[in-house]
């Protein structure tokens, strides 16, 4: 048996746009669903959904049959957790919060075995070398590791050229959420000033040779973004799908299941 090459970061480093979709419903059952959907990553939130080392395993395993690619988002990019993820499979990673190349550096090396780095070895325990089975799995999983690094606030757009440029980094993701927080624009993504610094970092991320992403769940605002250098976009998000069809499907029917019924008094 051998190592499984990573294609979403084979698809990145030929150039292709690649299309995903946020889960974070915490649920191997959704993710099934959600991997059949014709997407071609999508991103398990451990940051902001309610996952853990277990559940997250749960949906990598859901996933894995299904012509899309897994990427995860721990909690925060420290190397105890890292070496968790790296070890049940996961081999594309997002890291929140990433603010300077001192931090970028330390996140390539716990992606990587020693010489080059400090992840721990313990291939017989790890589902990624499927229990000792792939034989070639410590030659190739430094290089199969896609990390990316998410740049989400004024102290990581003042580090992102030194942090695009770190040796081992494969792209930068720009949060727009908390990077219009931490501009003074809360709660306003999409704010003009907003925006236009985005498209500048996405331009910056480009120009250093390496992929940018972004989460943007409107269309218009989404084909923006890629214009301006945005190569792996997610386009929606399981949560916001499954409240806002339930809302609209309550609000659609709400006058005719509350209307009285006609011919009995109104009871």
């Amino acid at each position: 048996m051998s190592t499984p090459t990573n294609t979403f970061k084979q698809a990145l480093k030929q150039g292709q746009t690649q299309w995903g979709f946020w889960l974070g419903l915490a649920s191997p059952y959704s993710a099934e669903i959600s991997a059949g959907a014709g997407f071609d990553w999508l991103l398990i939130d451990g940051e902001h959904a309610p996952n853990n080392i277990q559940s997250v395993l749960g949906q990598l395993q859901a996933i894995a049959p299904y012509p899309t690619s897994a990427v995860v988002r721990p909690a925060e990019g420290t190397t105890a957790i890292i070496k968790q993820l790296l070890d049940i499979g996961t081999q594309s990673l997002l890291i929140p919060m990433v603010e300077s190349a001192e931090q970028a550096v330390a996140l390539v090396k716990a992606c990587r075995y020693p010489p080059e780095g400090v992840r721990g070895v313990g291939t017989a325990l790890a589902r990624a070398a499927q229990w000792g089975r792939h034989q070639d799995y410590l030659a190739r999983a430094n290089a199969e590791v896609c990390l990316l690094l998410q740049v989400e606030s004024r102290a990581g757009l003042d580090a992102l050229n030194e942090i695009v440029n770190t040796e081992g980094v494969d792209g930068v993701f720009i949060g727009p959420a908390d990077l219009a927080a931490s501009l003074g624009y809360l709660g306003q993504p999409a704010h003009p000033k907003v925006k236009a610094i985005i498209e500048q970092a996405l331009k910056t991320i480009r120009a250093a040779g390496k992929s940018a992403g972004i989460l943007a769940t409107d269309k218009t605002l989404a084909e923006q973004y890629r214009g301006c250098g945005a190569q792996f976009i997610a386009i929606g998000v399981d949560t916001l799908l499954l409240a806002n069809g339930a809302s609209a499907l309550a609000a659609s029917v709400k006058d005719d299941l509350t209307a009285p019924e006609k011919g009995n008094g109104g009871y």
